[in-house]
Order: structure tokens, then C-alpha cells, then sequence
């Protein structure tokens, strides 16, 4: 086994787009579609019972599930594998399950419209230590997040380099990027990372851009 692919999972319950997945990714060098699943409890039944070291680099997951939701495997996907990227790839434009996903751990959401491009630069930007939102997706949360008052009642404050961090986090760019567009290493880049998701009380880098826009840290009209 070549260790150097990512590692993926697809939790999906359609069989054709699971087909149409399986394509997409089976013949690119730095991916191996190790297992695809029908439904979550098969999936959360082998994942919790397999060694951590086998657990996948990323997982692909629907939300629309037969049996178990989308959004309550997700919770025990990060206790079983927190080390593991989720991708959210579903149909639902739900504004209550695309927080809900982000909140719960999710790195990533991505509609079903989305292209085999769109899924494999998603994979790629997670794997590289970014998030991926659907640009439909991000639209919907920044409508939101203008439509809120902000909430001023809790002063967060970031230093000059967590907030140049933040602002290019928010558009997107992956870790080493943001090192090399900020000329420092990688390690500096994940230290400050490690310090405003603590500010923010965040886990991820969705969840940490959406409580900076509610908390005023950024600017939605920018």
C-alpha cells in the first residue's frame, strides 16, 4: 500500500453516485477510495472496531441517510477518528444542517453540483490543512451572518499576525500557503492556528471564521 495516498471513505446511500465518486477519484495518484458504505451504522460499526492506524485520511459523507442522519454519524465519526477530515457531500442546502455540520466538526461541505473538480481540490485543500466550503454554501452563511447582529458583549482579541492568519483562512487558503504568503514556516502558521481556535472556541477552520464574522473579528462586506 502506498503511503502517501490519502486514504478515503464515501458514507453514501446512493449506489450510482457512489459509482460516479469511485470514478472520480480511482485514478488519481494521491488518492486510495479504501471503502465505501450504504449507510452509517455499517460504517461507524467497522470504523469504531479498526485500529486507529487504519482509520482514513478523509470521509466523504452524506447527510440524507437511510437509518442513522448524516449530522449524528458526524459526531461519532470525530470520537472514533478525530484525526480524520469530514467532508460533508449532500444535497441538503439546509442553513440549519450546513451550522450544524461546521459546528459538529465537519472541515468541509460541498453540494452534490459540485464537479469531480470541485470534490478533488476539496480533498486535496483539507488533506494540505484547509477547509472547503461550497461557494452556494459560503454565500448562504455570510447572508446569514450580515442578516445577525454582531455580538459585541465578548471582546476577542487577536494579535496582528492571528488576524493576517484569520483574514486569509477566511478565503480558504491552506496552511503551507498562508506560510509561504506570510513567509513564515508551517509550524509558526499551525502555532498561531492552534491559538485563535482557542480564542474563538472553535475546533476547525469553518467554525472559526463563522464565530470572527459574528464576533466582528471580519468583515462580511469585505
Amino acid at each position: 500500500m502506498n503511503t502517501n495516498k490519502a486514504r478515503i471513505i464515501i458514507i453514501e446511500d446512493n449506489e450510482n453516485y457512489r459509482k460516479v465518486i469511485s470514478r472520480t477519484l480511482k485514478n488519481e495518484p494521491d488518492f486510495e477510495l479504501i471503502k465505501q458504505y450504504g449507510t452509517a451504522e455499517i460504517a461507524l460499526r467497522e470504523i469504531e472496531h479498526s485500529p486507529s492506524e487504519h482509520n482514513p485520511d478523509v470521509i466523504l459523507l452524506d447527510l440524507n441517510l437511510p437509518g442513522m442522519h448524516g449530522l449524528q454519524a458526524l459526531t461519532w465519526l470525530k470520537e472514533y477518528c478525530p484525526k480524520t477530515h469530514v467532508i460533508i457531500l449532500t444535497q441538503s442546502e439546509q442553513e440549519a444542517c450546513i451550522l450544524q455540520a461546521i459546528q459538529s466538526g465537519a472541515i468541509g461541505y460541498l453540494l452534490k453540483s459540485a464537479t469531480a473538480s470541485q470534490i478533488k481540490e476539496s480533498i486535496r485543500t483539507v488533506i494540505a490543512g484547509g477547509a472547503s466550503l461550497d461557494p452556494e454554501v459560503t454565500s448562504l452563511i455570510f447572508n446569514r451572518i450580515k442578516k445577525k447582529p454582531r455580538d459585541t458583549r465578548t471582546k476577542i482579541t487577536l494579535s496582528e499576525r492571528e488576524q493576517d492568519i484569520l483574514n486569509l483562512i477566511s478565503k480558504g487558503i491552506e496552511k503551507k500557503q498562508i506560510g509561504d504568503t506570510l513567509h513564515i514556516s508551517s509550524n509558526t502558521v499551525a502555532y498561531h492556528v492552534k491559538n485563535i481556535y482557542d480564542k474563538l472556541n472553535v475546533s476547525n477552520a469553518p467554525a472559526a471564521v463563522r464565530q470572527a464574522f459574528r464576533s466582528g473579528i471580519l468583515d462580511p462586506k469585505k
